[in-house]
C-alpha cells in the first residue's frame, strides 16, 4: 500500500458546483500521482506513476485520446 500521508489534494479549477462529481489529485508525492473521489475522501485511491500521469494529461490536452 502506498503511503499518502503527505498528499496535498486539489480539484480542478474547472470543477463546477455540480454536486461534487469530481476527482481530486495529489501530485506532490515522489514518483506517483494519486487520484480519489472528492465525495469519498476516506475511500479508495488510485495511484499512477508520474510519467504515466503526465502522458495521460498530455494526451487529453492534445485531444489525442480515441474511443
Amino acid at each position: 500500500m502506498t503511503d499518502l500521508t503527505g498528499a496535498v489534494w486539489r480539484k480542478s479549477t474547472r470543477s463546477g458546483d455540480n454536486g461534487g462529481a469530481c476527482v481530486e489529485v495529489a501530485d506532490n508525492l515522489p514518483d506517483i500521482v494519486a487520484v480519489r473521489d472528492s465525495k469519498d475522501t476516506d475511500g479508495p485511491t488510485l495511484t499512477y506513476a508520474s510519467q504515466a500521469w503526465m502522458a495521460l494529461v498530455a494526451a487529453i490536452k492534445s485531444d489525442g485520446l480515441t474511443s
